[in-house]
């Protein structure tokens, strides 16, 4: 008998419990997901299905609306990070009345020859001496070698070179092209380019692409055509040129490079 009644009252206790977790429960389903109440309409308790429709559309509101707002900010803020060409070139003005403008104008191509001291002077063979081997194997004349051969030709102020556009400025390289002017005749035309790994470095970056763009408009002046010659870069790399074992002094990592024959690697590269 006794036993009995403590299993009933048992049950009544069981009941009151979980009726008023029930309650609270119910009452915390309709706190906002946001601090600002007023954003939303707080309704009547509704059924589960209702109750659960209700609470979860605000909610993806608000999720959504901060991070489209943050998308549109950095992107916002890129241009001041990054220049664009026309942030980093000046404008060309039409020289009306003044000259050709070297930007556009062929004037001068492929009219006359110029004349045998001049032709003497660019076609002059190289010194083996000013040839330089990349640790790759890659032979080049430094880009001052075009320079000097070009003032000896023409003289200092009777060549230059003019933009043929503006920069394109990608996040690792920089490119332009330029025309080579020789005596007020247009005489090549050929695009430079100049990789950067920050972009601090993109004046220096510009400079070097200006310096690329010369080399390659001298290869129609004759200037150094050696270089492009095969027959020319196996004969000079055998005579003067030496692959050699070589240690990176951090890594360890051992690879073989090039270098001439009285010269010696430089670091992080050592000689075994």
């Amino acid at each position: 008998m006794f036993g009995g009644l403590r299993k009933a009252v048992n049950l009544t206790c069981v009941r009151s419990v979980t009726t008023s977790r029930y309650v609270k429960v119910a009452k915390k389903e309709f706190v906002p997901y946001n601090s600002n109440v007023s954003k939303f309409k707080v309704e009547k308790p509704a059924p589960a299905t209702e109750l659960t429709n209700s609470v979860e559309k605000p909610v993806l509101k608000e999720i959504v609306k901060p991070i489209s707002n943050e998308s549109i900010s950095v992107t916002a803020e890129l241009p001041d990070k990054f220049p664009t060409t026309n942030q980093f070139d000046t404008s060309f003005e039409d020289p009306a009345g003044t000259g050709h403008n070297w930007s556009s104008s062929f004037f001068g191509l492929s009219t006359e020859r110029f004349p045998k001291e001049i032709e003497d002077i660019l076609l002059a063979p190289i010194n083996p001496e000013d040839i330089e081997i990349k640790p790759d194997g890659l032979i080049y004349l430094p880009e001052i070698k075009y320079r000097r051969v070009l003032n000896k030709a023409f003289g200092p102020g009777g060549w230059g070179l003019a933009p043929r556009g503006e920069h394109n400025i990608s996040a690792k390289n920089i490119s332009r092209e330029y025309a080579l002017i020789c005596n007020g005749r247009f005489v090549s035309q050929a695009r430079g380019e100049q990789d950067y790994f920050d972009i601090t470095g993109l004046p220096t970056a510009s400079e070097g692409c200006k310096s690329n763009a010369l080399m390659r408009c001298c290869k129609d002046l004759g200037i150094a055509s050696e270089l492009w010659d095969p027959v020319f870069i196996r004969k000079f790399k055998k005579k003067y040129g030496a692959e050699v074992w070589a240690e990176h002094v951090t890594t360890k990592k051992k690879k073989k490079l090039w270098r001439k024959k009285d010269d010696v690697l430089e670091y992080p590269y050592k000689e075994n």
